[in-house]
């Protein structure tokens, strides 16, 4: 079954545009110029992979994220005007995975594309030769094989970068891994200025989902300055 990725633009040419530099990829591409069509469509159909104009005129790309989150994991980058360093906050607090400042390069978006659905495809599969698929501290369990996330014996839904996150921080449990590895070993991408605020932002929406009070931390603890670490 074909890769299959939904772009939501109000404005027509820059969509076409994406949609053919995508399907040259070899994706399938469903096209959206409205919110309305856009909630329609995540409602209806399978995707692999949304991108979201922040600025719609009828349904924003927030209420459509949320509409996204509140059933699936899959990534979704975000389209935010240039400088609107608030927008980007918002979405990535509200599971967004990823974000692309206009105007912008189709291929730079194409690119984000493909990192994000390389992590997607491998989401929870790192390590699965080791001897155990389980990975356990203080009543959080992360199961590789069942690329599953509890606490307490309660599932967590996590998207995939999320999962990453957590993975990465459990299988390196006992030390503290830097804000700058982190980022490098779960985004992939080089380290920038801006990328601290980034982890930032999915550390505190990752604590919420496991219920960690960052104050009285239980699992992910922030030594200031430097990193995260949970205690193994």
């Amino acid at each position: 079954m074909d890769t299959h990725i939904l772009v939501v633009d109000d404005e027509k040419a820059i969509t076409d545009l994406v949609g053919i530099y995508l399907q040259n990829e070899g994706y399938q591409v469903t096209l959206a110029y409205n919110g309305a069509d856009a909630a329609k469509a995540i409602l209806e159909q399978d995707f692999d992979l949304a991108v979201l104009d922040v600025m719609l005129p009828d349904i924003d790309g927030f209420e459509l994220l949320r509409t996204i989150r509140a059933e699936h994991t899959y990534p979704v980058i975000m389209l935010t005007a240039r400088g609107s360093q608030a927008d980007k906050i918002e979405g990535l607090s509200m599971g967004a995975d990823d974000y692309v400042v206009k105007p912008f390069r189709p291929l730079e978006l194409v690119a984000r594309c493909k990192a994000q659905l390389r992590r997607y495809t491998s989401y929870g599969t790192r390590a699965q030769d080791e001897d155990t698929a389980e990975l356990s501290v203080d009543g959080l369990v992360i199961n590789r094989d069942a690329r599953t996330v509890t606490v307490d014996e309660k599932p967590v839904r996590c998207t995939p970068l999320e999962y990453s996150i957590l993975l990465y921080l459990v299988e390196h449990r006992g030390k503290v891994v830097s804000v700058e590895d982190l980022f490098r070993s779960v985004w992939g991408e080089e380290f920038m200025a801006s990328s601290s605020n980034t982890v930032m932002v999915h550390i505190r929406h990752l604590r919420e989902k496991i219920g960690d009070d960052a104050s009285n931390p239980r699992f992910i603890k922030n030594i200031w300055g430097v990193g995260y670490t949970i205690e193994g």
